[in-house]
C-alpha cells in the first residue's frame, strides 16, 4: 500500500497536479487597483483623495485613526485626557516609535506637524482643523498638550484624517515623492503612470502587517480594470467602477462587497461667474437634472440620490431631494425669468468613470432645457489646477469623499466661490456646540441652507464597490474616510 501511494504521488507530480498546493504557504503580497494616481505622496500637503488611498495607515499615522466603521481609535496617541471645558486635550504617546529612516518619534514631531499645517503657507487641505488650535505644547517627549480656541466635537475624529498625519521635520521636504512615516509599511518606489510599491516595516512599533509587500496600480479605464482582475494581475479593486461589476458577482473566484462612502457627488457650479451668480440659473440647472437617469446610467443603480451635501446613512441627514426635483418646465421658466437664453457653459470632467459617465447624461439633460454644456475631459492634475485652485470653470462633476466636510461651503476661497453669511453663522454655531441635539439642529439647518441656495447640483452618494479575490481577507467594506488600509489584509489558505 505504501509503495502504491508513493507511486501515485510521483505520477501526480509528473502531471503537474501535486499534493503540495493544498499545503502551500499563503501569499504575502497583494496587487491593488486604483482609479486615480496620486499627484504627490504627502497626505498633509494635497487635497486629492488618491494620496490618502495609498498612504493612510499604511505609511503615515496620526494621533488617532479611523476604523472601517467610522469610529475613533488610538494610534500614535495611546490615550488622552480632555479638560471639562472641552478646550484642552492631553495626549499620551506610544513609546518605542520610530520613523522609517530610524529617527525616534516624539511630542516634538506632533508640534512640528500641527504648527506646519496651520502656517500661512500651508498646503494642507484641512487647514481649518489646525488654525482652530490655540497652541500645541510639548509637556515631555511622550506627552503633548493641545489647547483649542473653541470646543470642537469633531476634534478627535479630525485628528484621525490623513491630513493630520504626523511627519518628520527631517524628511518632510521630500515626503511628496519619498514619504517617510511611522506606519507598518515603508515606501519602496513609484513608477509614475504605473504603480507604487510598499513593503512591510520590520521595525514597526505596533501590530505588524500580515503582508510583506503591496503594489498600487493605476487603472482609470473600467475595461482595463476588468481585464486586470480576470487575468489575476490585480487582486483587489477597492473602488471598482459599477459598469462591469455584475460579471464578478457570479464568479466564485471573486468577492463583491457593496458598501458606503462619504462621497457626495455633485455638479459643482462656479457661483462667482455670471450667470451662475444668479440663484435662478442655478436652480434651473438643478431642476434640469434627472438623478434617477444619472444613477441608472452612470452608476448602474448602485448610488443613493442626495438633495444636499450630506451622507444619507448619517443620523443627522434630511432628505431634501424633492426640493430640487426633476422638472424641465420649471427650469425653462426660471431661465426665462432670469433673462437668460442660449446659455453655453463649460463642463470640465476629471478622469473618474462616475464623472465622465454622469457628464454625458447631464450634458443632454441641460440641452433639453436650452443650456449647452461644452465638455472638456481633463486629467486630475489639470482639474486640481484649473478648477480647484484657479476656479477656471463653469461646471464640473466631483465626489467629495472627506467625512464631516459640509463646512467647506463656509470657506471664502473655496472653488465654489459661494459666500453666505447665514451659512457661515450656522457653521460657527456648530463649531461651538457640544450638545448632540443642538448639533443635529445646526447640521440640518446647514443642509437646508445649501439646498435653499442651490449652491451646486446635488447628484448622489458614491457607493463603495469592492471586487476582491475570494481568498483575500481584511479589505474594508465601507469607506468612512479616504483610505485603502492594508494593515489587516491577508490571504486565506
Amino acid at each position: 500500500m505504501r509503495k502504491s501511494l508513493i507511486a501515485l504521488g510521483l505520477a501526480m507530480l509528473a502531471a503537474g497536479t501535486a499534493f503540495s498546493p493544498a499545503f502551500a504557504d499563503p501569499r504575502t503580497d497583494v496587487n491593488v487597483g486604483l482609479v486615480l494616481e496620486p499627484p504627490i505622496l504627502d497626505p498633509t500637503a494635497g487635497a486629492a483623495a488618491a494620496i490618502k488611498e495609498v498612504t493612510y495607515a499604511n505609511i503615515f499615522e496620526g494621533l488617532t485613526r479611523i476604523d472601517q466603521n467610522g469610529q475613533v481609535q488610538p494610534d500614535l496617541a495611546k490615550s488622552w485626557d480632555i479638560s471639562p471645558d472641552g478646550l484642552t486635550y492631553t495626549f499620551h504617546l506610544q513609546s518605542g516609535v520610530k520613523f522609517h529612516d530610524g529617527t525616534p518619534f516624539s511630542a516634538d514631531d506632533v508640534k512640528f506637524s500641527f504648527d506646519r499645517a496651520a502656517a500661512p503657507d500651508s498646503a494642507n487641505a484641512q487647514k481649518q482643523i489646525f488654525t482652530g488650535i490655540a497652541k500645541t505644547e510639548v509637556v515631555d517627549p511622550q506627552t503633548v498638550k493641545i489647547t483649542l480656541k473653541n470646543p470642537d466635537g469633531y476634534f478627535l475624529f479630525n485628528l484621525g484624517l490623513g491630513d493630520a498625519s504626523i511627519v518628520s521635520p527631517k524628511t518632510v521636504k521630500t515626503d511628496a515623492t519619498n514619504p517617510v512615516g511611522t506606519g507598518p509599511f515603508k515606501f519602496v518606489d513609484w513608477v509614475k503612470g504605473d504603480h507604487i510599491d510598499i513593503a512591510k516595516n520590520p521595525d514597526y512599533w505596533g501590530t505588524p502587517a500580515k503582508l510583506d509587500k503591496a503594489s498600487f496600480h493605476f487603472i482609470s479605464d473600467p475595461s482595463a480594470a476588468t481585464a486586470a482582475l480576470l487575468a489575476g494581475d490585480i487582486d483587489t479593486f477597492p473602488n471598482f467602477p459599477p459598469a462591469s461589476v455584475d460579471q464578478f458577482k457570479s464568479n466564485p473566484q471573486f468577492s463583491v462587497v457593496v458598501g458606503n462612502t462619504r462621497g457626495e457627488t455633485i455638479l459643482s457650479m462656479n457661483n462667482g461667474r455670471k450667470p451662475l451668480n444668479d440663484i435662478r440659473v442655478r436652480e434651473a440647472i438643478a431642476h434640469a437634472i434627472d438623478r434617477k437617469a444619472i444613477i441608472d446610467g452612470a452608476e448602474f443603480g448602485y448610488a443613493t440620490p442626495i438633495g444636499t451635501f450630506f451622507p444619507p446613512d448619517d443620523p443627522n441627514y434630511i432628505d431634501l431631494t424633492a426640493q430640487s426635483n426633476f422638472d424641465p418646465a420649471k427650469s425653462e421658466e426660471l431661465l426665462k425669468e432670469a433673462g437668460v437664453s442660449n446659455l453655453a457653459l463649460s463642463l470640465k470632467l476629471p478622469p473618474t468613470p462616475y464623472a465622465r459617465d454622469s457628464g454625458q447624461i447631464i450634458q443632454q439633460e441641460l440641452a433639453n432645457v436650452g443650456i449647452t454644456a461644452n465638455i472638456t475631459n481633463v486629467e486630475f492634475a489639470d482639474w486640481l489646477k484649473s478648477v480647484f485652485t484657479d476656479k477656471d470653470y463653469d461646471l464640473t462633476i466631483i465626489s467629495h469623499t472627506e467625512p464631516n466636510d459640509i463646512g467647506i461651503f463656509a470657506r471664502d476661497n473655496y472653488y465654489f466661490d459661494y459666500h453666505s453669511d447665514k451659512f457661515k453663522k450656522i457653521m460657527n454655531d456648530l463649531n461651538l456646540a457640544t450638545d448632540p441635539a443642538k448639533r443635529k439642529e445646526l447640521l440640518q439647518a446647514a443642509q437646508k441652507q445649501l439646498a435653499d441656495d442651490y449652491v451646486v447640483g446635488f447628484l448622489f452618494e458614491l457607493p463603495k464597490i469592492g471586487v476582491n479575490n475570494a481568498n483575500l481577507k481584511g479589505m474594508w467594506a465601507n469607506a468612512p474616510i479616504q483610505a485603502t488600509d492594508l494593515t489587516q489584509v491577508y490571504w486565506a489558505q
